[in-house]
């Protein structure tokens, strides 16, 4: 519980974001921040909240289970006061067929066999108070159970109202992306139309820990149109691997390298292309920012843009490359080039 409460109040405090850096700040929001920045930041409180929604659901299914096993247990256990209660009358009544209301001494008195007669009467009140006790010992458990149950009914009814807040704070922040996304794709098509590429969208994100030399190109994404693939929109074979994301998705270098080249028009749109140690190229193009300049060094997994749909793209998508020069037409198939590298797509 605490840590649901801790999960809101996390998800509602400000973020400190870096700015753009170019010509004034192009593109900056109300906030002073500038359109590529928010987007980032919203895009991570976005999976932030998701992953704090699905644990308060996950936590909130835990005790309904609690609730409906405690739920079986104590039915269990009332069934077996009824059945005990009715023994209880099953004995009382053969008390009274056997003996009726007559005194215990009268009764001994006219038996034919008073020895028989004590030993079951003995007999009779032993089972007596042995059902007694066993009611009375079942009706507990069923008192400790029916408590218990109340008590997970209140914590679940706890944790079905924090995850709807959680909920209604995770629509909120997907709507305020969403708004934000397509604010930064149509500055990003008026900088292609314009052949001018804005500066660079310095993102913030939090030190990795990994020391791999070579990752995926994005952390989370659905694979699309192949290297070599045929399709309407290409003049000849499709020449990279497709990762089909939202507007906004962060885009790693995935190896270390040097910016060989930032470029904004034509049909990859923003572009983005980088020379590595081992003397390859990897291109990620129709992207919606770059984040990095011309001649920047980048490390494994350092943002170099963020995904959009700029130039001729069908919708948002990443579109990335492994090439022998810098240059289109050079390519090598990108999925087996990572996969020598160690990663598997």
């Amino acid at each position: 519980m605490p840590v649901l409460l801790c999960a809101v109040v996390a998800l509602s405090a400000p973020r400190s974001v870096a700015a753009e850096e170019g010509d004034g700040n192009p593109g900056a929001g109300p906030d002073g921040h500038s359109v590529g920045a928010d987007v980032a930041r919203l895009y991570e409180e976005a999976q932030t909240a998701a992953l704090r929604y699905e644990a308060g659901q996950r936590a909130a299914d835990v005790q309904r289970a609690r609730v409906a096993r405690l739920d079986r247990l104590l039915t269990k256990e009332q069934g077996q006061v009824a059945v005990l209660h009715k023994d209880l009358g099953r004995m009382a009544g053969a008390q009274y067929r056997t003996g009726g209301g007559m005194p215990l001494t009268a009764r001994l008195l006219l038996a034919d066999d008073p020895d028989e007669l004590l030993r079951g009467r003995r007999l009779l009140g032993q089972a007596d108070l042995a059902v007694t006790n066993a009611v009375d010992r079942t009706r507990r458990a069923a008192a400790r159970l029916d408590t218990a149950r109340r008590s997970a009914e209140r914590a679940r009814g706890v944790l079905d109202r924090h995850t709807a807040r959680l909920a209604s704070l995770k629509r909120g922040i997907e709507e305020k992306l969403e708004t934000a996304r397509w604010t930064l794709q149509g500055e990003a098509d008026q900088s292609v139309a314009a052949g001018r590429c804005r500066g660079a969208v310095r993102l913030a994100r939090p030190k990795s820990s990994s020391t791999r030399a070579w990752v995926s190109p994005l952390e989370t994404y659905d694979l699309s149109a192949g290297f070599d693939s045929a399709g309407e929109r290409w003049a000849g074979r499709h020449t990279g691997q497709d990762f089909a994301v939202d507007i906004g998705a962060p885009v790693r270098s995935v190896g270390a390298g040097r910016v060989e080249r930032v470029a904004c028009g034509g049909g990859f749109g923003i572009e983005v292309v980088v020379r590595h140690e081992d003397g390859y190229y990897t291109q990620y193009a129709h992207l919606a920012s770059a984040a990095v300049d011309q001649g920047e060094r980048v490390r494994a997994g350092q943002w170099v843009g963020q995904a959009g749909t700029t130039g001729n793209s069908s919708g948002p998508h990443l579109h990335f490359e492994a090439r022998v020069t810098p240059d289109l037409g050079s390519g090598v198939d990108p999925v087996k080039w990572l996969a020598e590298r160690g990663v598997d797509l």
